[in-house]
């Protein structure tokens, strides 16, 4: 048998999209008519890794969106450690000591027992393959009376000003390795607010391993200069650096006269976000051909000197399950003056989850920084209102929200906040939200040109906003896909992008209009954006745009196992 992999053949994605079309004549009458498979999707599945409005996100999540997460042996019971489930006594010791001893023996499972358990500190996982596990989301309480700034201390923006990156970032249950850690803590107390992203604080702790030669956006296998280094299973960084010209923005941003024109230089946020670090495991190396476990999300040019590097070592195969993180209820902060009442955040993150989850009281529900290919099933923001219920920045890729409930807020907005909602955001891309109930909040990018993200299968109440600094850039890059979403408010903004985003679409979004937050293109010209379906929400087949491409055939069971 030939190594060589060419992709799926045109029948097996024809089929596919057949297959799946065909089951929604069992919906009824409305379902079952032909014109209700828009024209995107049968054009997506003729080049489903290189359409120029959709991207391919059909290997979004934990292992590639694995339906079921690990179920490590469980090392450790918390009550052995000195943990209390009758609230009576802090237990974020006992819980940490846990997660500490699992760490150490290689990893596995410590158990949270029913019961409510006191946080006076927040919970720290700073190694691999550990997971914590309550008895359910309804039967294992962890009650937090701190916040971060209590616990750590006042955290300011790198960009200045008084603004909290508790609003942003921190979590009371943080995932993050033990070096990355330990690092970060010593700057927020040096107030010498650190970068967050892959490569750590001064953005040079990687080595090359190789240099790529030039691909298109959409292969799987690239052609390296030296292979000696690579294996099947390891994670490396797809490193691209801008060039004085910024094509690679503009790359980014699909390309064309609008973004040619497009002021690039006085955007210092969105340039201190490149270069572009995506993580990715090596599924086969065959001499200097290297495939990997998903398709390049960006062209290989050599104007933006691609490399495969190492980074700051990533915390893998990590999760917290089966419980309810809440906080002591305090009125929300003004907005950008969190606290750090903060659920669960993963940062430096690969190939973790979070499932059976519910934060409540919290500033900010569950977040991703600088991290990838992790999984949040079945969780719910809950409780006095949030100013960001999930967040997504600083270079994470690959992730997957699904089965997620944002609930209306319990206690009425005090004057100065804000409500976002699903955030993405610093050139984060390939990002999936499926499956959505949101009784409130938006679909919110706070510019940095966050690019290549999709949001299908949702409910929303459209009444937050965006948020985001002039000189991060865009609210938009290319192929942003808005599939199937339900605005039950009618309000338009953030919702129906084919007026804002550049090679963009939005497909099967009921009627909606305009309210109190208008939102103007960045780019100048044709945006080359789709609108498809317009008014028939929830009548669109596939109905779900990630479910649709986990159908398209991979390279999954012929090249790659992750463990």
């Amino acid at each position: 048998m030939s190594d060589r992999w060419e992709g799926p053949t045109r029948r097996a994605l024809l089929g596919s999209a057949t297959a799946v079309a065909a089951g929604a004549v069992t919906g009824g009458p409305a379902a079952a008519v032909t014109g209700q498979v828009p024209a995107l999707w049968r054009e997506f599945t003729r080049t489903p890794f290189t359409h120029p409005q959709i991207p391919y996100i059909g290997r979004a999540g934990q292992r590639a969106g694995a339906a079921h997460f690990p179920r490590r042996p469980v090392v450790a019971d918390v009550r052995a450690y000195g943990a209390t489930a009758d609230g009576s006594a802090d237990s974020a010791p006992a819980i940490n000591r846990a997660a500490a001893a699992a760490g150490r023996a290689g990893g596995g499972t410590v158990l949270i027992p029913p019961g409510t358990y006191r946080l006076d500190g927040l919970i720290h996982v700073g190694h691999s393959n550990v997971v914590l596990r309550g008895a359910g989301s309804a039967r294992t309480k962890l009650y937090a009376t701190r916040s971060l700034t209590e616990l750590i201390g006042a955290y300011g923006s790198r960009y200045g000003g008084d603004k909290s990156s508790w609003s942003w970032a921190g979590g009371l249950i943080w995932f993050c390795p033990a070096d990355r850690f330990d690092s970060l803590m010593s700057a927020i107390k040096a107030k010498a607010w650190p970068f967050e992203g892959w490569t750590g604080n001064k953005r040079d702790e990687w080595e090359t391993l190789t240099t790529v030669e030039p691909a298109r956006r959409g292969s799987w296998t690239v052609t390296v200069a030296d292979p000696r280094r690579l294996r099947p299973g390891r994670l490396v960084l797809l490193r691209l650096a801008d060039d004085t010209g910024h094509t690679l923005l503009e790359h980014m941003a699909g390309g064309g006269p609008g973004q040619e024109a497009y002021r690039w230089d006085d955007k210092t946020k969105l340039t201190s976000y490149v270069p572009y670090e995506w993580p990715v495991r090596i599924a086969r190396v065959r001499g200097r051909k290297v495939t990997l476990e998903r398709p390049l999300p960006l062209d290989t040019r050599p104007e933006w000197d691609p490399r495969l590097t190492t980074h700051v070592e990533a915390l893998t195969g990590s999760g917290v399950e089966g419980l309810t993180l809440e906080a002591v209820e305090t009125p929300q902060a003004p907005h950008l003056l969190d606290r750090g009442h903060n659920g669960v955040t993963f940062q430096c993150a690969y190939d973790c989850w979070a499932d059976d989850i519910v934060v409540r009281h919290m500033d900010n529900g569950f977040g991703l920084v600088s991290a990838s290919a992790c999984t949040l099933r079945d969780t719910r923001v809950a409780g006095r209102g949030t100013h960001h219920p999930y967040f997504c920045r600083e270079g994470s890729h690959d992730n997957l929200v699904e089965d997620f409930v944002i609930e209306e807020r319990t206690a009425p907005a005090p004057a100065g906040t804000q409500l976002h909602g699903i955030n993405v955001e610093g050139l984060s891309s390939y990002n999936v939200w499926s499956r959505g109930d949101m009784r409130m909040g938006t679909f919110d990018t706070h510019r940095g040109m966050p690019f290549a993200n999709v949001r299908t299968d949702i409910t929303v109440t459209n009444n937050g906003r965006h948020g985001g600094d002039a000189i991060a850039g865009p609210l938009f890059g290319a192929r942003f896909t808005h599939w199937n979403i339900r605005v039950t408010n009618a309000r338009a903004g953030l919702t129906r992008i084919d007026g804002l985003a550049p090679y963009s679409a939005t497909v099967g979004i009921n009627e909606v209009t305009e309210f109190d937050q208008i939102d103007v293109p960045d780019f100048s010209g044709d945006l080359h954006s789709r609108l498809e379906l317009y008014g028939t929400s929830g009548m669109v087949r596939p109905r779900n745009l990630y479910e649709a491409q986990r159908e398209i055939p991979d390279v999954r069971s012929r090249t790659f196992s992750a463990r």
